[in-house]
């Protein structure tokens, strides 16, 4: 199909979970504003996901929903399916491939519908892309732009900090940090790709002691536990974060030297605060999932590695310490 770019006034990118993803699509959005200045471009994201897109100056409107369950599930479904059909959208681009964003996409009968070829339900898009070669998915998400005549650029991730967050944060390093530190997110929503509390302990340990660097532990609500572990586990004084929302978390990054984290999300955030990070991988390969191609950015990963050696991945503390010396010794 032939698109004709002068059809298009209303834009609808479908990436509504989770947050690594819904952040990587970032990094086109500044050359979609471009390529279409004039059109409203409106991305459909499921609430808590959407405070990632908050502030973004390149996108016109969030159309939020959340996700109910049982009956409320299938009348939060309908309404999207509603609200998608009432917008009458000329382009829909649907970055996830699953069955729910392309029901999303054939309920909004808009004039081009792109989405991948590997799709689930690929008969509902009438412009099918192929992915290119295996690499950061931040750069993936370009191809999907390709018959819009948008190829891949250097680009950069996007996450807005608040002032007020960064207030926060001061306040809290004030009273307990003088100068540079390294921050430990050991946690993860997925167990299998969380790294052994035992080793970030011994690499927590390992910064304080060869480069004098505090360790800060940060992490989210449902991961406290995971933090409590590792300072429990460690040597020196591990400091646990305050409480912090996404926002503030993205702040006390700013002002971290480094993060060491597992695979997920924390990973994509240091991207957009310039912050280096060295990311632990499991089970997941990191082509796809290592931003090394947006700077000082590592991963360590053991393909070999036993499957039952207790989540430690074949890694040792002293492989992650030499490392973390490397990048920023």
């Amino acid at each position: 199909m032939c698109i004709r770019p002068d059809k298009i006034k209303k834009i609808l990118i479908i990436q509504y979970e989770p947050f690594g993803d819904v952040l990587l699509n970032t990094g086109y959005l500044p050359f979609l504003r471009k390529k279409f200045p004039e059109a409203h471009i409106v991305v459909l994201v499921r609430h808590p996901y959407s405070t990632v897109l908050e502030g973004n100056p390149d996108i016109d409107e969030l159309m939020v929903f959340r996700q109910g369950k049982g009956l409320g599930y299938i009348f939060s479904r309908l309404g999207v399916f509603l609200r998608v059909f009432r917008r009458r959208f000329d382009l829909v681009l649907d970055q996830m491939r699953g069955t729910g964003s392309a029901q999303m996409t054939f309920f909004s009968f808009a004039r081009y519908r792109i989405g991948w070829k590997n799709s689930r339900l690929k008969f509902v898009y009438n412009v099918r892309v192929s992915e290119g070669e295996p690499r950061y998915s931040g750069a993936l998400k370009f191809d999907l732009l390709k018959p819009l005549g948008i190829t891949q650029q250097p680009f950069k991730l996007f996450y807005h900090i608040k002032d007020e967050s960064l207030e926060y944060i001061d306040d809290w390093l004030r009273d307990k940090i003088s100068g540079e530190f390294v921050c430990i997110a050991p946690g993860s929503p997925v167990p299998k790709k969380k790294w052994n509390p035992e080793s970030y302990a011994q690499a927590a340990d390992g910064i304080v002691e060869r480069l004098g660097l505090p360790v800060v532990l940060l992490g989210g609500p449902a991961e406290l536990d995971d933090m409590r572990k590792v300072a429990s586990l460690a040597k020196c004084e591990a400091l646990i974060a305050p409480p912090t929302d996404l926002n503030q978390a993205a702040a006390m990054l700013k002002r971290a030297k480094l993060l060491l984290c597992n695979d997920g999300g924390m990973n994509h955030l240091c991207v957009t605060t310039g912050t280096p990070a060295l990311s632990i991988f499991g089970n997941t390969k990191p082509i796809n999932w290592c931003p090394s191609m947006m700077g000082n950015y590592r991963c360590l990963f053991n393909p070999n590695h036993p499957k039952d050696d207790e989540n430690r991945f074949g890694i040792t503390p002293e492989m992650v310490v030499n490392m973390i010396v490397e990048m920023i010794g």
